[in-house]
This record gives C-alpha cells, sequence and structure tokens, in this order.
C-alpha cells in the first residue's frame, strides 16, 4: 500500500479549500456592501469577517488539534522499537561449584516484524484524520461566515427599522400640527389633538426602542471577534435590493458541492484506512531474538537467536474485520440521509426567498406608490376638512405596516439567501463590475 505524499495531499486539499474560501468571499456580498459611499468610518461585511476569522477560539483551536494530527502521522510512521536486553541467570546455587563459575549472561538484541502492511495502513488513518480536521476547519470557517452575515443583516435591519420609525414621528407631528389648526379653527374637537399627539409619543417611543435595537445588536455582531464593548459603527447595506437566484434544480445540482457532503468523502477515505488497519491483523507479526550468551563454567560465548510467532492472528482479526466494513457500509446510508435532509433544506430556503422576493417586488412597484398617493390625498382631503383624523390615520398606519412588512420580508430572504449558498457550496451571485448591486 502505498501512502501519498504530504505534498499530494495538500494538493488534493487545495480545490476543495479554495472553493470554501471563495462562498465565504459571496457571503460580503450578500447585503449590497457599498463601502466606498459609506465613509471611512462605516464597518463593512468584508471587515467583519476577517475580524472574526482571525480571533475566533473556534478556529483557533484546530490549529491546535493539527499538531497533535500532525504529531499523531508521525507517531504512525514509525517502526517497532528495538530492545536491548540483560539476562543473568544460576547465580547463588548451593552445590560444589561455586555461583561465580555456573553463573550464565545473555545480552540480547530484539524487536517486532510487523507484517501485512500494518504501518503503511497506521499512516493512511492518521493522515486521513488530519486531512478530516483541515475539512471542518473550513467548514467552520463558512459557518462563522454565515453567522457574521446573519448578525450583520439583523445590523442593517434594525437601522432601517430605526430609520422608518424616525420618518413616522415626523409624520405624526404633521398629523399634529394639522390637527391643531383644525382645533382652533373649531372644525375638530380636543380630543383629535389629543389622539394625534398620543400617537406621534408612541412612534417616539418605537424610534428609541429601534435605537436601542441598534445598539443591542451591534454588540452580538462585536461579539464574534471578542469585542464586548464596542463603539457602534454606522453598517452599510441596502436591505431592499433582491438579487434574482437560479431555479431549484440548478441550485440542487450544487448539493455535491456542499462541505456537509464532501466531509463523507473524507470520512470514507478513513474508514477505508481502518478496514485496511484491521485487516492487516490478519497478518501475525514476527517477534525475533539475536543475541550472546556467556557461559562462565566452560569459558566460552555462545550466540542465541530465537523467533515468535502468535497463532490465531486470523481469527482474532475477523471482528474487528466485520465491525470495520459494517461502518463503511453505514456510511452510504448516512450520506443518503444527510443527503435528503440538505435538499429538503434547500427547497425551504429557496421557497422561502422566492415568495419574500415575489412579495417584496410587487409591494414596492405596485401596492407602495399607491400608499404614497393615497396618504397625499387624504392628507390634502383631511386638511381641506373632507376627511376625519381617523380616516388619515388609519393611512398612515397601513403605509406604515407596509413598509415594515417589506424590511421583515427583505431580511427573511436575505437569511434565505445565507443559507442557499451556505448549502451550495457554490458562488452564484457575483459582485457588479461596477461595485453596485451583485448580480446572478
Amino acid at each position: 500500500m502505498r501512502m501519498p505524499r504530504r505534498a499530494d495531499r495538500c494538493q488534493q486539499l487545495v480545490p476543495r479549500l479554495s472553493r470554501t474560501l471563495a462562498v465565504s468571499f459571496i457571503c460580503t456580498v450578500l447585503l449590497t456592501i457599498h463601502t466606498a459611499a459609506a465613509g471611512e468610518l462605516s464597518l463593512s461585511l468584508s471587515e467583519a469577517i476577517e475580524r472574526t476569522l482571525s480571533t475566533h477560539p473556534e478556529l483557533r483551536l484546530y490549529r491546535s488539534r493539527e499538531s497533535s494530527l500532525e504529531a499523531a502521522v508521525e507517531t504512525a510512521a514509525q517502526r517497532p522499537p528495538l530492545s536491548l536486553a540483560l539476562d543473568a541467570e544460576n547465580f547463588g546455587g548451593t552445590g560444589s561449584t561455586s555461583a561465580a563459575d555456573s553463573a550464565e549472561i545473555t545480552l540480547s538484541l530484539a524487536s517486532v516484524l510487523e507484517r501485512g502492511g500494518k504501518r503503511e495502513a497506521r499512516q493512511a488513518v492518521a493522515a486521513t484524520q488530519l486531512d478530516g480536521v483541515q475539512l471542518a476547519r473550513e467548514t467552520t470557517r463558512l459557518d462563522l461566515t454565515a453567522e457574521v452575515a446573519r448578525r450583520y443583516l439583523d445590523v442593517i435591519r434594525s437601522q432601517a427599522e430605526a430609520n422608518l420609525k424616525a420618518e413616522e414621528v415626523a409624520q405624526r407631528a404633521r398629523t399634529v400640527t394639522a390637527a391643531a389648526h383644525r382645533v382652533q379653527a373649531g372644525a375638530s374637537p380636543q380630543s383629535t389633538k389629543l389622539t394625534a399627539e398620543a400617537a406621534q409619543a408612541r412612534a417616539e417611543i418605537q424610534r428609541k426602542t429601534a435605537e436601542r435595537e441598534i445598539v443591542t445588536a451591534y454588540r452580538r455582531l462585536a461579539l464574534l471577534w471578542g469585542e464586548r464593548n464596542p463603539v457602534v459603527r454606522p453598517l452599510s447595506g441596502d436591505l431592499m435590493s433582491l438579487p434574482a437566484i437560479p431555479d431549484f434544480d440548478d441550485l440542487a445540482n450544487l448539493i455535491e458541492q456542499t462541505p456537509e457532503l464532501k466531509r463523507f468523502a473524507t470520512e470514507s477515505r478513513l474508514r477505508e484506512a481502518r478496514l485496511q488497519l484491521a485487516r492487516s491483523e490478519r497478518s501475525p507479526d514476527v517477534s525475533w531474538k539475536l543475541g550472546v550468551r556467556r557461559l562462565q563454567d566452560l569459558g566460552d560465548w555462545a550466540v542465541i537467536a530465537g523467533v515468535s510467532i502468535p497463532l490465531g492472528s486470523s481469527r482474532r482479526a475477523e471482528p474487528g474485520i466485520r465491525s470495520s466494513e459494517a461502518e463503511l457500509d453505514a456510511l452510504a446510508i448516512e450520506r443518503q440521509s444527510s443527503e435528503l435532509s440538505l435538499f429538503a433544506t434547500l427547497a425551504e430556503a429557496h421557497g422561502r426567498y422566492m415568495d419574500a422576493y415575489t412579495e417584496v417586488n410587487q409591494s414596492r412597484s405596485n401596492l407602495e406608490p399607491r400608499l404614497k398617493q393615497a396618504e397625499v390625498a387624504t392628507e390634502r382631503a383631511y386638511r381641506a376638512g373632507a376627511l376625519s383624523y381617523l380616516e388619515w390615520a388609519q393611512v398612515q398606519s397601513d403605509a406604515i405596516d407596509a413598509r415594515e412588512r417589506q424590511l421583515v420580508l427583505a431580511q427573511r430572504a436575505h437569511l434565505a439567501l445565507i443559507e442557499i449558498q451556505r448549502l451550495t457550496g457554490e458562488p452564484f451571485i457575483q459582485p457588479s463590475p461596477d461595485g453596485g448591486e451583485p448580480r446572478p
């Protein structure tokens, strides 16, 4: 059994790891970041990802694991040790011959001759375990990148909510002013002005709550790179920018590239190596010994040699072989189960994205313009005395609710998009050449 060199295995890992890092880059464009327009104080998603990946303890832990497994690879490559033994016999005799005359001293060198490719099989197991840790590290990098994108998205969502509530406060303030004029003119009762002021106060409370949520969301983001009391910096991103994505069938074809399934290839090599190691136990190891013995009573030296072969090795190896074969066979079933689960997750994420994508676009193109027109018309009618305050307030509430619904759907769509790209492991969304919105 030929063991691949360390350089060969590294070359095999390069395409796999490069693809994973490419997906990590794609996460940086999910939120349509415009760092150039945001100013120097803005924290970009790429900067947040870089900080997290360079400091997160989960990734640092893999360095220790790799060092441990690299030592295990070196240990597996070692041959059985040589043993030096010194034996003394026939000391303290009670016969006529003195103990010194009948003593025998033996100096021997012994070791074990491994058979069946045990050393190569051990090396294969250790090397495959090291490859598995490297793939697990890149999978963790991808998961952390996705988590950064999710928390970054939470901050963007909180900022958009705070801006919306600030607009609502200004809107309600105009309502209070208009209601005050109607009350002064005797066209409306005092209760109308008080109701408008209550609506303004409620909107102000909601605005302050949204601003506090920005701080909370930013702190959760900063904790990913270990900053407990961060200075809140503005984040740049267009929550409403939702790119078109491939059809479900096209995305399903990319499932094979997901890290969750890639790990089965590494696990398969590991279990095959363990099976080979178990099979090597069928061949018994040969213990040998070679040395010299001093025959004191004859005043002479004698050469000694010995060979020891254990019996029944094949029978004792069978349980381990059957266990390794069963584990290897079970891996195919585990992969099928995982693949079905991934397809279900992908289908759910794709459905969530398409539903949100469609509703947001339709709301922005059809509902929002009509609500704005209705708001302008009702305000004009209220000032003219043609409508009541309640009718104007209802239109205002409908407009605010529609925009809040858009924020919720847009966030849901981005979360689904992050999950889709994490599942497929493919950069099907690319940044545009001019640095604007991403394109499929």
